[in-house]
């Protein structure tokens, strides 16, 4: 291997080089070995799960500030696979993130810690995969309006914490919250497409805050927010685009950033964008047409003579964008926009992506890990099975059509339940909560 390599660049040739090793498996294989070795290993994956909600070993100290997130990893890969707690584990998970909702308004990592954004975001989406009465009952929707508002800041950015840093990823998780209890309001909303915008970089992606790199969890919280928001039409969508599908590797999966190495979590983060562009079709294709439009003015006006009759052509063209939107308002865009048809096929290669997730992520034992000789861990389950169900529902146009079989590698039996993709939640037990929270 060259000397003068980066570290970067030789840790990605070992990559490569295991990964292409675990893919020859498949060269030359029969059709039913292919499926063997293509298949989702259900039971092991289940018990793996199961096993940590019940018990996890002292190795998880480091994570004492963020057990929610360990209940919502862990409980929304069981959905995903189809499967739900026992009812005494669902109850003791319902209890005890009553035990790390705050006084006034959202939920810490653990029982007496203060509240923070991110945890929050984690426990709403483990009540909500949950469902029930007991679950959806147990969020005080007027407090956590309330430590929402806390958390807003003059920018139009929300804070993580009392006192605590401003990015991206807090604008998503409030918003989310917000959206998916019913308690978004103009009040949340002002301002906060202004500072996403800000962070979004000239590769095309959305950084964590002004100034930084793009991101693909970043671009995802950045993207997901706007739409949740009803403002994704201000972004620059072809070049987010653009951005995204180059992160997609030879190996299959997705990266991070740019030359950075494949990561399995990527499967939805990235891949989860691109599956909400392809909603976006006519707002992309306006884009590009006003793109169009400003060539031509800008070509115009090398050639044309007159200074007042370019002005008036600028002019005629002005707003075009932010006109005739037909995105419905964001009290009920998270609803609305999942039932809008697909016009644009997938927007990345998901037979590939599927390929290192299941050949290169998935361990025996259980579970889902980053990367060829990385260990399995709950955030990369949870992410890698997200990640394969945006996949295998990309192809279907329409809500509550069935992936044709094609769709699906492997055997049939691989396919996942639906995720929502702008909340990563199971698409049923999602609306399960909308009727909760708005209708009844």
């Amino acid at each position: 291997m060259a000397s003068d390599f980066t570290v970067t660049q030789r840790q990605q040739l070992l990559v490569q080089e295991k990964v292409g090793k675990i893919l020859n498996t498949l060269i030359g294989a029969s059709p039913g070995t292919k499926d063997l070795l293509l298949e989702l290993w259900y039971e092991r994956h289940i018990e793996f799960l199961n096993a940590g909600l019940k018990q996890l070993g002292p190795g998880y100290s480091v994570l004492d500030a963020n057990r929610p997130w360990l209940c919502y990893w862990i409980i929304h890969s069981i959905a995903l696979l189809g499967d739900s707690v026992d009812d005494e584990l669902e109850d003791r998970a319902i209890d005890f993130l009553s035990r790390c909702q705050d006084t006034n308004g959202g939920y810490g990592g653990g029982p007496g810690q203060i509240p923070h954004l991110a945890t929050t975001y984690a426990a709403v989406n483990t009540l909500i995969t949950i469902g029930g009465e007991k679950a959806l009952s147990s969020i005080n929707r007027d407090k956590m309006h309330m430590f929402l508002l806390r958390m807003k800041d003059p920018s139009g950015a929300f804070r993580m914490h009392d006192a605590g840093e401003m990015d991206v990823r807090a604008c998503y998780t409030a918003i989310s919250v917000a959206s998916i209890l019913n308690i978004l309001d103009y009040e949340l909303v002002q301002n906060v497409g202004n500072y996403i915008l800000s962070c979004q970089t000239y590769e095309g992606g959305i950084a964590g805050e002004p100034g930084s790199e793009a991101h693909g969890g970043y671009t995802f919280c950045g993207l997901a927010a706007m739409i949740l928001i009803n403002e994704a039409d201000r972004m620059d969508l072809p070049s987010l685009v653009d951005w995204v599908a180059f992160r997609q590797g030879v190996e299959g999966g997705f990266q991070g950033r740019t030359n950075k190495l494949v990561d399995g979590c990527y499967s939805f983060w990235q891949g989860g964008v691109l599956v909400l562009i392809q909603r976006m079709s006519s707002i992309i294709d306006k884009q590009l047409k006003v793109s169009h439009i400003e060539d031509e003015k800008l070509s115009m006006k090398h050639t044309c003579e007159s200074a007042d009759n370019s002005s008036e052509e600028e002019s005629s063209t002005e707003g075009y964008l932010y006109q005739d939107r037909t995105i419905p308002s964001f009290k009920d865009c998270g609803s609305s926009f999942i039932k809008e048809s697909i016009d644009w096929g997938p927007l990345f290669n998901c037979a590939a992506l599927q390929q290192y997730i299941l050949l290169c992520c998935q361990v025996l034992e259980g579970g889902f890990k980053d990367k060829p000789g990385k260990a399995r861990d709950h955030y990369h389950t949870c992410y890698c099975l997200s990640g394969l169900s945006v996949c295998q529902y990309s192809s279907s146009k329409d809500l509550g059509v069935t992936p044709p079989p094609n769709a699906v590698l492997g055997p049939c039996c691989n396919l996942l339940e639906r995720v929502h993709p702008l909340y990563n939640v199971v698409l049923e037990r999602y609306q399960d909560a909308h009727e909760y929270y708005y209708i009844s």
